[in-house]
């Protein structure tokens, strides 16, 4: 099923299991772009995967923009943020999906407005698969997590995330309650088959297979 009534152009796959994987793609990417993944990793889960609205020199999409790689636009990043979270809200009542059971699967861009989403509405999201995330910005005070579970797979050869970044998204995550597990491979910014193994473990472990 594909849309866009909702204010994003979207696809839902319904599954069975009662939980929904929200799919969030990364920079370059569109609503297809995690589908396969999301289907391997949670056979059962109903997928929803909405379509980023920025376009960067007119054809690169994401879900928020930046001044430079290392250097995200923050305002923009905080107001998306919010009309994803409607979105989110929306979507479970529209399409019937259950509001308390919706996890996050999001890569590079796509996991850093995950982690936004976290961050500023953490009642949206059940958990989150973050994918070579970064901490996007310092949160005022902690989120309440209240021991939501997180896997955060990180690169040590990742030109877009500093380890200090990566060091602090952890503590910011932890600081709030989340109880994360924390993955760091010696690779850059591309997936390896490591990480989808330890992801598809990681949901396995905590019911969404």
């Amino acid at each position: 099923m594909t849309g866009g009534d909702l204010g994003f152009e979207h696809v839902l796959e319904r599954g069975t299991s009662g939980g929904t994987l929200l799919l969030l793609h990364g920079t370059g990417g569109d609503e297809q772009q995690l589908l396969s993944l999301g289907r391997d990793l949670a056979p059962r889960a109903t997928l929803l995967s909405p379509r980023g609205k920025v376009l960067e020199s007119g054809r690169t999409r994401r879900f928020f923009r930046r001044h430079g790689p290392l250097d995200l636009d923050i305002p923009d990043l905080l107001a998306r943020t919010d009309e994803l979270a409607g979105f989110i809200t929306a979507a479970a009542d529209a399409h019937g999906l259950d509001p308390g059971r919706v996890l996050a699967l999001g890569y590079s861009n796509g996991a850093n407005i995950a982690v936004s989403l976290l961050l500023r509405h953490p009642e949206t999201l059940a958990g989150a698969v973050l994918l070579r995330p970064t901490l996007p910005y310092a949160p005022d005070t902690p989120p309440r997590l209240d021991g939501k579970p997180v896997l955060v797979l990180g690169a040590d050869r990742d030109p877009y995330v500093p380890r200090q970044r990566y060091e602090d998204l952890l503590a910011a995550l932890e600081g709030g309650g989340a109880d994360v597990t924390a993955v760091r491979r010696h690779a850059g910014h591309e997936l390896t088959a490591a990480d989808i193994e330890e992801a598809g473990a990681w949901l396995a472990a905590h019911g969404w297979r």
